[in-house]
């Protein structure tokens, strides 16, 4: 049961300083197995005034969706994305998961200031408030998704089309022949991490300027589109 979790398990219960308090910070934790590790995880980075928005691969057995739904049960700022992809590795369903806790964290009555996207299998190793002071350092009302201009040896990612399989457990990307038209608005692809913290200003953008949605769109037949998506669009002049 709930007190069990919080009592057990040791959860912060109220922030640690009027600082952190001041500044809530959003989370997209992406998950598909390892019920102990993504327990681990929420521990180390819960904090009340924080809020966390948890995708559960949508091919992952029953008894882990329950398990998990029954811890997000037994916090007010912890839910599951409302809508679930099956994720596939290097897969477009990846890039969409993140946008899908993107559309239900901008809808929180949480006053939010930055999201930062996590796997099951990350781990911090800074305090909240380390990153939260590294934040306001040299990052204030800036994006931390560093890239470079689309690599040589990446062009093959963008330049053809690909599809995803999912069958019976198995799942995976792979090229077809099609050649895929150039970027919308003649745009510079850059090439960086998947993993990124965004102002939540940045993400009101992606989710309505056109040119967002329409990259969000070019890029569903790319390879692994969540390592161009952020930091082409974070490249854009203003």
């Amino acid at each position: 049961n709930c007190s069990m979790v919080l009592k057990t398990l040791h959860f912060i219960t109220r922030p640690l300083s009027d600082e952190e308090g001041n500044f809530s910070l959003a989370y997209i934790i992406t998950i598909h197995k390892e019920l102990e590790m993504f327990v681990k995880l929420l521990r180390a980075i819960y904090m009340p005034q924080n809020i966390y928005c948890i995708h559960v691969d949508e091919k992952s057995p029953k008894d882990y969706k329950a398990a998990v739904q029954n811890i997000v049960n037994c916090f007010e700022n912890i839910f599951i994305s409302s809508k679930r992809e099956s994720v596939v590795y290097a897969g477009f369903s990846r890039l969409q998961a993140d946008i899908n806790c993107m559309r239900d964290l901008v809808h929180s009555k949480i006053q939010w200031n930055y999201v930062i996207n996590l796997c099951g299998q990350d781990y911090p190793i800074k305090t909240n408030k380390d990153i939260i002071q590294y934040i306001k350092s040299k990052w204030n009302g800036k994006n931390m998704t560093p890239g470079v201009v689309q690599p040589l040896h990446m062009k093959h990612r963008t330049e053809v089309s690909y599809r995803e399989y999912v069958h019976s457990g198995t799942s995976y990307v792979y090229p077809t022949k099609n050649i895929k038209a150039k970027p919308p608005y003649n745009l510079t692809i850059y090439f960086g991490s998947a993993y990124y913290i965004l102002t939540k200003e940045f993400v009101e953008f992606i989710l309505t300027d056109a040119r967002a949605k329409d990259l969000l769109e070019w890029s569903r037949d790319t390879y692994s589109p969540d390592e161009h998506y952020w930091v082409t669009l974070n490249r854009l002049n203003g």
